[in-house]
């Protein structure tokens, strides 16, 4: 007789934690299936939503991440994979009526249908006939899930050592690019703030010192004096604040650019690896493929700022135009830093990104 669900060992877990293997106990509450394969659906905010969880058996449950699902111990598990959906074995009744078998006795009873994974012709026992005992359902070759992205790896010690340390303090350094742009009134405003004190933890002053490297760049092509004061954020350890980081995120993304155009491929890779750190930072497995696929999505899907362009062309708004082609263009460095994406590669990000920087400087 089929083994009834009270009867095994099984828990509960959110579906949010199904993995590949894990035996589940069907929405009719009466049969269980492995799961083959779990993919997972985002909403329009990119977080996880839904499982769709693949059944060896065939067919697919569609589960919100956030359900109780009951997981069954396959130790304990007699009960058939079945397809999903499928229909309840029927056999003759009284009066030639079908309906589904009942247990009513050895000389009606149905026996369960053999476990191979595909229903066959029930065999009805014949008075004084012994039951003959089901064959084992054969093993089923599972191909594991594709494990989670592997975590980027920081830069070591001996590529850290090719980021030079500061000629003097914070403030000297910003002094000292101030000093060299005597009639840049974009640097002298910026260097103004920052002369009273450069504090790494205030989210406004290094803001300040990523938008002082990026106009010493940009506006005023001074390549060596941008790339001091970006390294004074260059060398800060992500601390999980984003609004913080996005800074020092824009600084790091103009570094590897700036190297790479001056040939300085090694140091442009530590800044790339350093720009990977949050990555590092999540350790359950579930979560880690969860940031990558919503990581990977937003490069392939970058905001370019093309509605807001034209529409300050449009209305021959240039001051208006400039700012949103910077925006873009740190969207476009961001990528470079990154290698490009599934949509756009780096020989395409260079092509824009001279466009947008010949288009900010004239």
């Amino acid at each position: 007789m089929t083994e009834t669900p009270a009867a095994r060992n099984y828990s509960e877990q959110q579906a949010g934690s199904l993995t590949t293997g894990s035996h589940i106990l069907l929405p009719d509450g009466e049969r269980t299936a492995e799961i083959r394969q779990v993919e997972l659906e985002s909403d329009d905010f990119g977080a996880p939503a839904l499982v769709l969880a693949s059944l060896s058996g065939g067919g697919t449950l569609r589960i919100a991440v956030g359900t109780a699902v009951t997981v069954v111990d396959t130790a304990f598990d007699g009960v058939t994979q079945l397809p999903l959906p499928a229909t309840p074995l029927e056999v003759a009744g009284p009066a030639g009526e079908t309906g589904p078998a009942t247990e009513t006795g050895a000389a009606k009873e149905a026996g369960p249908a053999p476990e191979t994974g595909s229903l066959e012709e029930a065999r009805l026992e014949q008075p004084g006939e012994t039951a003959a005992a089901a064959p084992a359902a054969p093993a089923v070759v599972v191909p594991p899930l594709p494990p989670a992205p592997p975590a980027a790896t920081g830069p070591g010690e001996e590529e850290l050592a090719l980021i030079p340390a500061p000629n003097g303090t914070p403030e000297s350094v910003v002094e000292a690019a101030a000093e060299a742009h005597p009639d840049a009134e974009g640097v002298l405003l910026l260097a103004d703030r920052l002369a009273k004190g450069v504090n790494v933890k205030s989210g406004s002053c290094l803001k300040d010192l990523s938008d002082l490297a990026h106009e010493l760049f940009v506006t005023l092509k001074d390549a060596d004096s941008s790339l001091a004061v970006a390294d004074l954020l260059n060398v800060l350890p992500y601390d999980g604040n984003p609004g913080r980081w996005a800074s020092v995120e824009a600084s790091l993304a103009l570094s590897s650019y700036i190297c790479r155009q001056n040939g300085q491929e090694e140091r442009a890779e530590v800044y790339e690896k350093l720009i990977r750190t949050p990555e590092n930072q999540e350790t359950d497995p579930f979560k880690a493929r969860m940031a990558a696929k919503v990581r990977q999505r937003s490069l392939n899907e970058p905001n370019l700022y093309d509605k807001e362009i034209f529409r300050s062309i449009d209305n021959s708004n240039h001051d208006a135009e400039r700012e949103w082609r910077l925006l873009r263009l740190e969207s476009l460095l961001f990528l470079r830093a990154h290698g490009g994406s599934e949509t756009i590669g780096t020989g395409e990000l260079e092509r824009r990104i001279s466009n947008e920087l010949e288009a900010v400087r004239s």
